[in-house]
């Protein structure tokens, strides 16, 4: 019974110490298969980075190549010139933006000191239409209120035209488009079809090509479109704005010109 203890003792401490040098040899072996992994492993990711930055614009070309010169190029048209006007509508806008409370100050103060020609100078040194309104609506002054008011409504609506010229070219862009992309899709399957009716059988790389061709010719309508509807937006935001500024200017010239009118009266 005791031989039989010390034979199962010591082969316990064998396999112990076995297993303790297996361990210590997984050990270390295991930072040189792990650092050689973690470098092959950076040189594939920085493989397949180099390739991503070197090949995007070349993948970009050839894609809109494979899409077709006819739509494609009526596609990057419209892409084009939607943002050449919304380059120059946001240019325009950024320019006719005034600070209208500083103006209005302005305008008070030149009317308290100077009459009506000294605020009638400080809104010709003022760009946009802000300015503009309260030039027209000070011009009219020394008829009547109620004269001074429809000026400024009504020179109000031909600024308002100013800000919102060739807007309208951007939404057909924005329109016309994905409906190049569409119409492209639709010739690509026609031509698919064509192509299965005259082989007279239905093989995958008869019509590979065509679907191509309309998924290319749809995938870079929606991004043309994408692209145009963020400036369109933005612009409409910002002529609103401005309208608003104007609308508010409006109301505030009217009050000053009736409390000039009260002073000088008493």
């Amino acid at each position: 019974m005791k031989r039989l203890f010390s034979i199962l003792v010591i082969a316990t401490i064998m396999v112990c110490g076995a297993v303790n040098v297996n361990a210590t040899n997984n050990v270390n072996a295991l930072p040189a298969t792990v650092v050689n992994f973690v470098q092959d492993e950076d040189q594939a990711v920085a493989t397949d980075m180099e390739d991503d930055n070197v090949g995007f614009h070349q993948e970009l070309k050839r894609r809109f190549i494979e899409g077709g010169a006819g739509f494609m190029g009526i596609v990057l048209l419209c892409l084009i010139l939607g943002l050449a006007i919304a380059i120059e509508r946001i240019i325009y806008l950024n320019l006719s933006t005034t600070n209208t409370k500083r103006l209005a100050q302005d305008v008070e103060d030149a009317l308290n000191t100077g009459g009506i020609e000294a605020a009638k100078e400080v809104c010709r040194n003022t760009k946009g239409p802000v300015a503009s309104i309260y030039y027209q609506g000070l011009d009219r002054a020394d008829e009547s209120t109620e004269a001074a008011e429809k000026a400024v409504v009504a020179y109000g609506g031909v600024q308002m035209g100013q800000l919102e010229k060739n807007v309208s070219w951007v939404s057909l862009f924005i329109a016309l488009a994905p409906m190049l992309g569409f119409m492209g899709t639709v010739i690509g399957m026609i031509q698919a079809f064509d192509k299965i009716e005259a082989a007279g059988d239905m093989q995958p790389s008869l019509v590979a090509g065509g679907i191509k061709v309309a998924l290319l010719t749809t995938v870079f309508g929606l991004i043309v479109a994408i692209i145009l509807q963020i400036f369109y937006n933005y612009i409409i935001a910002k002529i609103d704005r401005i309208v608003n500024d104007m609308e508010d200017a409006s109301i505030t010239l009217i009050d000053m010109l009736v409390d000039y009118k009260n002073k000088r009266r008493v």
